[in-house]
């Protein structure tokens, strides 16, 4: 067997340069490239890989290390997971700033490849710069706190366990069902150690993704129960995107005349102006799929995990006969709520569904599309009030978001992530191309705008990005807008700043609260409380010291110029514009389970404990 001599860090950049995924007979080379910050725990070992080996992987020099997982979680998201970006850190800090964006990546099912520098393997020099010793288990180092957070862990710690560890590593990452973070802990030494590794794994590897068919029992079983229905309901999830099978997807609803809601990650799936569109399902969802899905009799459930948020804290049916079916290609996600599983790509199910019912002549009627179209009517003239809504000297962050949603392209995309951000755009948003609403909410991670913004564009250079984020969020990390003009990615950032963390503030009042300790203010001298003067933070000059194009705008007038200006620029731009703290939209129709304290010296936290109570009784428990 012919071999070639390299070190491990060497061999591992040769082999993913081969990696590579086929579907629908579509070939997509697999790891687009490497972000990194450099240690000692990886510059001389992949650093130097990086450096001297012939590849064809692209190198991104990342700014924060949780930062450029996040990028790199945001262009496989946007890539439907046919592309991935590695992920390299040193040792210790650089490693653990990584795990919550493992996290993100393993919540979400979205592969990332994550190589973090670890100690020596052969201890050596123990206990070396930034090594955490633990005396119960010397085996231990901060890596291990990968394994909760990641799909698969491995330790590298011979040279030759590369090859079997990265055959697992792929078989995770191209998985559609156990996606997600793969950690590959890289001992420092090792790195470095060369061995004779047999040129074969060097070869060109193709994953194949297939396309899973319902089986013929599964179909037998849904058609039975869909064309009994009378008032059948779909939920759009993530998994609608991953398979491509937004097309099929409306063709179904049309067809039969069903309405479709989408969750976070499902939105975009079905433009807005489709007649069986009804938009965000759930906590933060619209009127209309919250009271078409409460008195559904059936939901099909498509590519999603079914989160609190878009079960409404499994408050959200509440037909008795309700029949719940699940299109997943995951078990665990189809036993969601005593479903029934439909095991199988998205969008070849709805194929084979979709020429199933068809022979049963299934069509719901008349009348119940009549409703649909009522309340769809009746929800867009709820979009243009709030999008309209203004108040004397302020803005409101609802009229902004409109303005922006007016102002920018059908083809434009948006990202965010947390706050009271996901809900407007939830409900308000109006879509109406695939693949253009970028919203993490699975982990709803603060910081994840700015860097999944540069993911995005990275995954679509020609397209306008416009990250939409609230200025406690911008302030958790913002490190990747540095990135994106380093490399000549341009994204828009628009910071809508309420001066503080406004979202959980308002759950506190929502629940027996005053408000505490969300509100960025100064410490008052003499009560001692964070209640003295709001902090004046100039958000527009700080992203100018980074090189970005920025605007202040005062007003409505000056945000559109604002709008207009950025998108001439080439280089990356920032927006800031202040709103007022409580013009976010409220929930309509639906609950959120937050645990409120069964004593308190508060008559409205004793109130909003039995109102808890009561809601819990029209919850499902399981």
């Amino acid at each position: 067997m012919k071999k070639i001599r390299l070190t491990m860090a060497q061999a591992l950049l040769k082999f993913l340069d081969q990696q590579y995924v086929e579907r629908d007979g579509i070939e997509h080379k697999f790891v687009k490239g490497v972000v990194g910050i450099f240690g000692h725990g990886n510059v001389t070992g992949l650093g130097e890989a990086l450096e001297f080996t012939d590849t064809d992987l692209m190198y991104v020099q990342g700014h924060n290390e949780q930062g450029m997982v996040h990028a790199a979680t945001a262009y496989a998201k946007q890539k439907n997971r046919l592309e991935i970006f590695a992920c390299t850190s040193s040792i210790g800090p650089g490693a653990l700033n990584m795990v919550t964006g493992a996290a993100t990546a393993t919540v979400n099912r979205i592969p990332v490849l994550l190589l973090p520098g670890d100690t020596f393997a052969c201890r050596q020099p123990d206990p070396v710069l930034q090594q955490i010793e633990v005396p119960h288990d010397y085996t231990i180092s901060a890596n291990d706190c990968f394994k909760p957070v990641s799909k698969y862990w491995d330790r590298i710690s011979r040279p030759e366990q590369l090859m079997s560890a990265m055959f697992h590593a792929m078989r995770v990452l191209t998985d559609p069902v156990e996606t997600g973070a793969v950690t590959i802990c890289l001992p420092q030494d090792v790195q470095a150690e060369a061995y004779d590794y047999p040129v074969t794994f060097f070869e060109k590897r193709v994953h194949s993704i297939d396309r899973r068919s319902l089986s013929a029992r599964a179909l037998q079983t849904a058609i039975e129960k869909m064309s009994a229905a009378k008032k059948p309901f779909i939920i759009a999830g993530g998994g609608v995107h991953y398979a491509d099978a937004c097309c099929e997807l409306t063709d179904f609803a049309k067809t039969f005349g069903i309405p479709v809601a989408e969750t976070q990650a499902g939105k975009s799936a079905i433009s807005w102006k489709e007649p069986m569109s009804v938009g965000g399902i759930g906590v933060t969802g619209t009127l209309v799929a919250n009271r078409l899905a409460k008195e559904a009799d059936l939901v099909l459930v498509v590519g999603s995990r079914l989160s609190d948020f878009t079960t409404a804290s499994k408050t959200q049916f509440q037909n008795p006969d309700l029949q719940l079916l699940h299109l997943n290609v995951n078990t665990m996600d189809g036993s969601k709520m005593d479903g029934l599983l439909l095991q199988a790509d998205a969008k070849q199910g709805l194929l084979e569904m979709k020429q199933a019912l068809l022979k049963k002549h299934y069509q719901t009627s008349e009348a119940y599309q009549q409703t649909i179209q009522q309340l769809r009517t009746e929800w867009q003239h709820e979009v243009d009030r709030l999008y309209a809504l203004t108040i004397p000297n302020e803005n409101s962050q609802t009229h902004v978001l409109g303005l922006i949603n007016e102002f920018i392209r059908d083809e434009d995309i948006i990202v965010c992530a947390a706050g009271s951000l996901p809900g407007d755009l939830h409900r308000l948003w109006r879509n109406a191309k695939p693949k253009t609403y970028h919203m993490e909410y699975g982990f709803s991670c603060m910081g994840y705008e700015v860097a999944g913004g540069l993911g995005v564009k990275m995954a679509n250079p020609d397209a306008e990005v416009y990250v939409i984020v609230g200025d406690g969020s911008f302030l958790m990390l913002h490190s990747e807008l540095l990135t994106s003009i380093q490399e000549g990615y341009k994204i828009n950032v628009i910071v809508l700043n309420n001066q503080g963390y406004q979202c959980i503030k308002q759950l506190q009042k929502a629940n027996g609260s005053n408000g505490f300790g969300n509100e960025f203010r100064l410490r008052n001298k003499q009560t001692q409380c964070l209640d003295g003067n709001l902090l004046m933070v100039n958000f527009a000059k700080y992203a100018e010291s980074l090189g970005a194009m920025t605007y202040f705008a005062e007003d409505a007038p000056q945000f559109k110029n604002a709008l207009k200006l950025a998108k001439q620029e080439t280089v990356s731009t920032l927006i800031e514009i202040r709103v007022h703290a409580d013009t976010m939209s409220k929930g309509y129709e639906s609950w959120w389970r937050v645990p409120v304290a069964e004593i308190s010296e508060s008559e409205a936290v004793a109130s909003a404990h039995q109102a808890m109570q009561d809601q819990l009784k029209l919850a499902k428990a399981y």
